[in-house]
């Protein structure tokens, strides 16, 4: 499936998170909007045992210290410029949380701009959990698929989009259009349920004290952004595609595809391992890199599988197998209706030949009988 005027998904990819990362970017708060609870999205939290911060991280073994804002939290503007090549650098904020007169932490903030609030994904956000302000939220399934194009700063994008420039149209023109898009989305889909499924582990596990290998021990509330996923899987793909094509590490050092790939996922395994509680680490990135180099993996080497991805547009991608039953099924049933009009009419054409004769017929009605002397 070509893009308009020739583009290629890859392209138009590209085009699209370059496009959300410029318009959020430019879309600046007031200072009176800062002032706002609901201004501020919970992004997570760090407990402590001690009053002073010292002490073991209990981040992860309960949820009832977070209470909901009733004033905007600390924050500071950040200077324009910079390196964050962006008109509007990201606001963040944070507040002391007490139990009694006890500092036992602290609660992290972001003042997002409007295409990442509405589209980052989280554990919080996808099962339970609550806003800033308190609100119930949960069961925003869109997520799984906005979050891909959403990114943290200019370095976090250029990185990913180099990435997809370089490897996606390998496999893209292995896939086709359609199936390339099917296969991108699907690898960010398994990239966030990766990380779902090892957070919310984590969180349960928490709760008792407790801790296991692999599973994410920051805040279910923890914003999930980045194509990452998605590259991954194409990634993995390209390694399964050309193994010993030669890529230059770092600009400078060359190495096989296949062996850059699955190197990638062993640094994700061990940042898993070692680096799964911090708050403000990658290791819940690199979950989703995981995630999405498993898919990568399953479906490039089970592409019938990418063929029912779009079946659920049903009547708004006209390519759909679903379309295509629906189109095979219209004409059955109008060659059942003509099938009908034509028995008919041949029934009406014996009755004639009976009441008057072989002569009485046209020239048409005996087309017809020597048509249908044929069927």
């Amino acid at each position: 499936m070509a893009g308009a005027r020739g583009l290629s998904v890859t392209i138009w990819i590209i085009i699209i998170c370059v496009g959300v990362h410029l318009v959020d970017g430019f879309l600046a708060p007031s200072v009176a909007a800062l002032q706002k609870p609901g201004a501020w999205t919970s992004v997570g939290r760090v407990l402590f045992a001690g009053p002073d911060g010292a002490g073991p991280n209990l981040s992860g073994q309960t949820l009832r210290f977070m209470p909901p804002l009733d004033q905007a939290p600390n924050y500071t503007l950040p200077r324009q410029g910079g390196r964050q090549m962006t008109a509007v650098p990201l606001i963040q904020g944070y507040r002391d949380i007490y139990a009694g007169d006890k500092k036992i932490g602290q609660a992290f903030y972001q003042n997002m701009p409007f295409f990442k609030r509405i589209g980052y994904f989280s554990t919080s956000r996808a099962l339970v959990g609550t806003t800033s302000t308190g609100q119930l939220v949960g069961g925003e399934f869109w997520r799984f698929i906005t979050f891909q194009f959403l990114h943290a700063d200019f370095w976090h994008l250029l990185v990913n989009m180099f990435g997809l420039w370089i490897f996606g149209p390998l496999v893209e023109r292995h896939l086709g259009g359609k199936r390339f898009l099917a296969f991108y989305l699907l690898c960010g889909i398994f990239g966030a349920c990766m990380y779902l499924l090892l957070n919310a582990g984590g969180a349960a596990l928490g709760m008792f004290g407790m801790s296991a290998p692999f599973l994410l021990f920051n805040d279910p509330q923890v914003p999930l952004i980045g194509a990452s996923a998605g590259v991954f899987g194409v990634l993995l793909a390209g390694a399964y595609l050309a193994p010993n094509l030669m890529v230059l590490l770092f600009f400078l050092i060359p190495i096989r595809l296949v062996t850059l790939a699955y190197g990638l996922v062993v640094v994700a395994l061990l940042t898993l391992i070692f680096n799964n509680d911090t708050y403000g680490s990658n290791a819940g990135g690199e979950a989703a890199h995981l995630g999405g180099a498993i898919a990568g993996f399953y479906f490039i080497r089970r592409q019938h599988h990418l063929h029912g991805f779009f079946d659920f547009l049903g009547r708004v991608d006209p390519t759909s197998r679903s379309a295509r039953n629906r189109r095979l099924g219209k004409g059955a049933k109008a060659g059942a209706a003509a099938e009908a009009r034509m028995d008919a009419e041949i029934d009406r054409i014996l009755a004639k030949i009976h009441e008057k004769g072989l002569q009485s017929l046209t020239s048409k009605e005996k087309r017809i009988l020597r048509e249908s002397s044929k069927r």
